[in-house]
C-alpha cells in the first residue's frame, strides 16, 4: 500500500503537468474499480480548469474550479503516468500494459495537450468527487490526525494522545487519528531512529503530569525527518508503486530496519541484529539491542 510519500511524489510529480491545465476530457473505461465511479463522473469534470493539487494523509487530491475534487486513492497497484514524459532508469513495464488503463485525463496546458492515465491493475484504488468547502466532512477524513509533516504535530500533541495508554507504541502510531498518513514502513523507520521499541507502551513515553519525556521528543523529531528524507528521495517504491515517470523510488535503499530481518543494525555502536515479529497482523522490523 503506498504510504504519504508515495503520493506526494506522486503529488508532485503531476502538478507541473496538471495545475492550471484544462481537463478537456475524462476518459472513462470501465464503471468502477474498487468502488463504482461518481455517478456522471466524466460529465462533471469536464471542461474545467485543474486549480491545485494537494494531499490529505494517503489520499490524492485534484482540485477542480467550481469548488469540486477528486478524491483519489491508489489502493495496492494504482500509479499514474504521464504520456509523454521520459521513462526513468527503473520503468516498471507493468504500469504501461493498456488494459489497465482504466481512467484517463485528457489536459491541456499552455498550448500543450498531455494524457494523465490512471492505471490499476488490481483496482483496488478509487476515484471520490467531493466539494472542496466540504472536505472536512469526508468519511476517511473526518476524524484524521494530523499530517506527520506538518506543524500540528509535536511532541506536546502526542503527549496528549498518548498518556495512560498501554497500547504497543507500533499500533498507536498506525493509528491514522492519531496521525495521519503513517504507516507501517515509516514507523519501523522512526521507532529505530529514536531507539524506541515497537513493543513498548505508548504511555510509559509521557510524564505523570502529562508532559512528554525526552523519548518522546527524539520520536516527534524521528517521525518528520523520516517523512521528509522518503519524499526527498521519491518514496519507497515497492512492489507495484512507481512514479509518474515509471522509475521506482529511492528511499527503500537506505531502509535501516524494514524489511532486513537477520541483517546488522546499522546504529553506530550497536552490535544487534534486525528481527521481525508480527504485531496486530503485521510485519515489524526492529532491532532488540539498541531499542527499548
Amino acid at each position: 500500500m503506498p504510504e504519504l510519500p508515495e503520493v506526494e511524489t506522486v503529488r508532485r510529480g503531476l502538478a507541473p503537468v496538471m495545475e492550471g491545465a484544462l481537463l478537456t476530457r475524462l476518459q472513462q473505461n470501465r464503471p468502477d474499480l474498487r468502488f463504482p465511479f461518481p455517478e456522471a463522473f466524466a460529465e462533471r469534470v469536464a471542461g474545467r480548469h485543474i486549480v491545485s493539487l494537494g494531499r490529505r494523509a494517503k489520499y490524492l487530491l485534484i482540485d477542480l474550479e467550481d469548488n469540486l475534487t477528486v478524491i483519489s486513492h491508489l489502493g495496492m497497484s494504482g500509479s499514474f503516468r504521464i504520456e509523454d514524459e521520459v521513462q526513468g532508469d527503473f520503468h516498471h513495464a507493468r504500469s504501461k500494459d493498456s488494459k489497465h488503463d482504466h481512467v484517463i485525463f485528457h489536459v491541456e496546458r499552455d498550448g500543450k495537450q498531455q494524457k494523465v492515465i490512471y492505471n490499476d491493475p488490481r483496482r483496488f484504488g478509487f476515484m471520490h468527487l467531493w466539494k472542496r468547502s466540504e472536505l472536512d466532512l469526508y468519511p476517511a477524513f473526518a476524524e484524521l490526525g494530523p499530517e506527520p509533516t506538518g506543524n500540528a504535530l509535536d511532541a506536546d500533541y502526542l503527549a496528549g494522545r498518548l498518556s495512560g495508554k498501554s497500547q504497543p507504541l507500533k499500533g498507536a502510531l498506525l493509528d491514522q487519528t492519531v496521525i495521519a498518513g503513517l504507516g507501517n514502513i515509516y514507523v519501523c523507520e522512526a521507532l529505530w531512529r529514536s531507539h524506541l521499541s515497537p513493543k513498548r507502551q505508548s504511555g510509559t513515553l509521557v510524564t505523570p503530569k502529562g508532559k512528554p519525556k525526552k523519548e518522546l521528543l527524539l520520536l516527534t523529531e524521528a517521525i518528520r525527518a523520516v517523512i521528509a528524507d522518503a519524499i526527498a528521495a521519491g518514496g519507497s517504491s515497492l512492489r507495484d508503486h512507481i512514479q509518474t515517470d515509471g522509475s521506482l523510488g529511492y528511499f527503500q535503499h537506505s531502509f535501516s530496519v524494514y524489511d532486513r530481518e537477520g541483517g546488522a543494525c546499522r546504529m553506530p555502536g550497536c552490535n544487534g541484529t534486525v528481527e521481525r515479529i508480527t504485531q496486530s497482523g503485521r510485519s515489524t522490523f526492529y532491532c532488540q539491542a539498541c531499542q527499548k
